[in-house]
């Protein structure tokens, strides 16, 4: 068996419920896009973070005595197919949890099937707060969520001064909900500002329309609400039309992009100056587990971690810590354990609100930080951070293209 002598003493052994015996394994499935038109980059980073936290588990003897399985479905990033995925993963492969959601259209489909099955259901990295406002017991959410974000980017921008406003935002209950609600809170928090969007198909490969429409009078900001691939392919378009970056017109992510560790490979010199809202940076304070997660990352890879490695790596450790303090592996007692359970995992320590709609069954204070990207293939840890954790909104640190 493999074993990780970096964890010897680590909080992992708390999990272990004794030495690993003969019996059979937890089963928890697994549903991401692992083959287009998915967000395969978004699957495989959440692949990585539990594949990373059910080795040490396993190394550690396991959960009561047993070990962890993991049962893969690739969903493609397509509802039905995450409909189809769950209801194998629960009837065939007998799965006592489903975790690995990270697209919002499909995690709103499965999350029926676990629903209707009353199997527990951790959202990995679905945003929409639809997902919340449903007030399923089954489902639990220790991902960031659309008013979080878009409060932090309206917030952002009254700050900026910035009086026109265009986002392209995916076809997807994400990126409309997204959009919607930042129309919604840009009213509140900044009313001088003319904000409008435009919904693409998160399945096209050329936007130079859309564009090209904003060449003749650019705005003073374009925001990103869409994935990769899509998203990669606007950011290029706008930059080699001169729309953004540019002196006139600010790019702004709002899907927390740019720590994927495909971005700097696809967007280059479209990159340069973008501001992004995030779920992590080097510099916020980490866990001992996050720590111990994020070596064991770069180790393996030898890629710096992102925020989808430690919310992959939640997702799998509150099940796991559920059945152990719960002492059973049975999905009712898996829910009724994390109902009520303070959890102290990758990214910090919370327990789920109760609060009914957007605030449902969620970690309701997820940090979060604003930050600049200021030279082409920047690592995060050395870029712009204009709001840290918890910290104050300084926009006087951005920095915009000469042209």
């Amino acid at each position: 068996m493999k074993r990780f002598a970096l964890l010897a003493l680590s909080p992992f052994a708390l999990l272990a419920g004794g030495n690993a015996v003969a019996a059979d394994p937890i089963a928890i499935g697994i549903s991401i896009a692992q083959s287009p038109p998915g967000s395969v980059v978004q699957g495989t980073q959440v692949k990585d973070g539990v594949e990373i936290v059910k080795d040490m588990i396993n190394a550690q003897g396991g959960v009561l005595g047993r070990q962890i399985k993991l049962v893969y479905e690739d969903n493609q990033g397509i509802p039905e197919k995450g409909r189809a995925a769950s209801e194998k993963l629960i009837s065939k492969d007998k799965v006592v949890a489903i975790a690995g959601g990270h697209q919002s259209s499909v995690c709103l489909a499965e999350m029926e099937v676990a629903h209707r099955s009353h199997v527990p259901y951790v959202n990995t990295n679905c945003w929409s707060d639809d997902i919340r406002k449903k007030g399923y017991p089954e489902v639990f959410n220790p991902s960031n969520y659309n008013t979080r974000v878009s409060t932090a980017m309206a917030e952002t921008i009254a700050a900026m001064g910035v009086k026109r406003v265009v986002a392209f935002a995916e076809n997807t209950d994400y990126g409309i909900g997204q959009a919607k609600l930042m129309a919604e809170l840009i009213k509140a928090k900044a009313p001088n500002v003319d904000f409008k969007y435009e919904t693409l198909d998160r399945a096209g490969k050329d936007f130079t329309p859309a564009i090209l429409a904003l060449r003749a009078n650019p705005p003073d900001m374009v925001i990103n609400i869409m994935l990769p691939p899509a998203a990669y392919i606007v950011m290029n378009q706008l930059y080699e039309q001169g729309v953004a970056p540019s002196a006139k017109t600010w790019s702004y992510d709002g899907a927390g992009i740019a720590d994927y560790p495909d971005f700097w490979q696809n967007v280059k010199d479209a990159g340069k100056y973008m501001v992004s809202f995030g779920l992590y940076h080097p510099k916020m304070a980490m866990p001992d587990m996050g720590q111990k997660i994020a070596a064991e990352y770069k180790k393996r890879t030898k890629n710096d971690p992102n925020r989808l490695i430690f919310q992959a790596a939640d997702s799998l450790l509150l099940i796991v810590d559920a059945i152990k303090q719960g002492k059973s592996a049975e999905p009712e007692a898996i829910i009724k354990t994390m109902q009520g359970m303070t959890f102290n995992g990758a990214r910090g320590t919370f327990q789920f609100s109760k609060e009914p709609g957007y605030k449902f069954q969620q970690w309701v204070d997820i940090p979060y930080v604003n930050y600049q990207l200021t030279a082409v293939n920047q690592p995060i840890a050395e870029s712009v951070l204009i709001q840290p954790p918890g910290g104050k909104l300084d926009v006087s640190k951005l920095v915009k293209p000469a042209k």
